[in-house]
């Protein structure tokens, strides 16, 4: 979702119950029609994991018919690769802002920065969704009192008492942060996120404020928001309690052949859909033209990368395709890793 001068009108239904969510272009979107009974239909107050705890935060578990239920059920098990495959998400808890004057006065602290960062620059907020994963206590603890009292400041992350959320299709990088409980389930919370102005900031180090003035949050392999914004710039929605195996079921699967990497260029539209997880929707919007004007021959590939050079910057490009060639490698090792495993007879150990 970008916030732009419409924005109060963007979060009414936050406050109002009347929220739903829809998948569009690969990221979670808000649609607002003012109508409540969509809503109050498709939830529910039956019983469920963790219910009884759930419902004392003011949680609401959504229907298993219920349309957000089935697109954020979707987005999460896909975003966990092979893993979701033997993954299954038992429920999703819906957070309510209309109950209690505190999670009202949080809801409203968002909007304002939401508005005041949009005003800062030109309409763009850069809001998005991402997960954060934790035991069920510090969920708890984050519903209740935001996420300055969720637990050790160790379970933040390397600089400092920040908060790291995994992007909205990546889950995959919180779920060791998900820590089972007695009844082996984990549970992450899908959060709306105020990032502003991004910068990169490079794993190893012990940054823990932004380097300056020009920038309002970071992001490395994650969306780093700073420990004095931990509060005002992230907005939970949604509890989704899942199971994932230690140990995946299905050892009869078929062996693929090892897998080689097969190329040293990170393709264009793979390169602009981790781009647009750092810069601005306008930014994107531009590369996305330089792309088209590729395929239609306008421009050469010499000519679209350095354009991208531009509006990307150097230290940025760099870091993303790092990134992209460094997964590569741990996928083709883990899959081949994995046909080594499943070609002996012996079970899990």
């Amino acid at each position: 979702m970008e916030a732009g001068d419409g924005c109060s009108e963007a979060f009414k239904g936050l406050a109002s119950n009347n929220e739903r969510i829809r998948m569009l272009g690969g990221e979670f979107k808000t649609d607002h029609d003012g109508q409540d009974q969509a809503s109050s239909e498709s939830e529910s107050v039956d019983s469920g994991p963790n219910n009884e705890e759930f419902q004392s935060l003011g949680l609401i578990k959504l229907d298993d018919g219920d349309r957000m239920n089935a697109i954020i059920k979707r987005k999460f098990v896909s975003g966990l690769g092979s893993l979701g495959v033997h993954s299954k998400v038992e429920a999703i808890h819906r957070i309510s802002y209309s109950i209690g004057f505190t999670k009202l006065a949080r809801l409203q602290s968002f909007i304002f920065h939401v508005k005041a960062m949009a005003k800062k620059y030109g309409g763009n907020a850069n809001v998005k969704y991402a997960w954060f994963g934790g035991s069920k206590d510090e969920i708890c603890k984050v519903v209740s009192h935001g996420f300055g009292h969720s637990g050790k400041p160790e379970n933040y992350g390397p600089h400092g008492c920040s908060v790291h959320l995994s992007p909205h299709d990546s889950p995959a990088g919180i779920v060791e942060a998900s820590t089972p409980d007695e009844d082996s389930l984990r549970h992450v919370l899908l959060c709306r996120v105020l990032l502003g102005r991004t910068e990169l900031v490079r794993p190893g180090t012990n940054q823990y404020h932004p380097s300056s003035k020009e920038f309002d949050s970071g992001v490395d392999q994650k969306y780093i928001v700073w420990s004095t914004n931990i509060n005002t710039h992230i907005l939970p929605e949604y509890v989704v309690s899942f199971r994932t195996p230690s140990c995946p079921k299905g050892r009869r699967e078929r062996i693929q052949a090892p897998l080689k990497l097969t190329s040293q260029w990170m393709p264009f539209p793979t390169l602009i859909s981790a781009l647009s997880k750092f810069l601005p929707a306008h930014s994107i919007a531009l590369i996305a033209k330089h792309h088209r004007d590729k395929k239609d021959k306008k421009i050469s590939r010499h000519e679209l990368i350095q354009r991208i050079r531009e509006i990307a910057g150097e230290k940025l490009l760099i870091s993303v395709v790092k990134s992209f060639r460094r997964k590569q490698l741990e996928r083709i090792n883990r899959s081949n890793s994995y046909n080594k495993k499943i070609a002996q007879p012996s079970g899990c150990s």
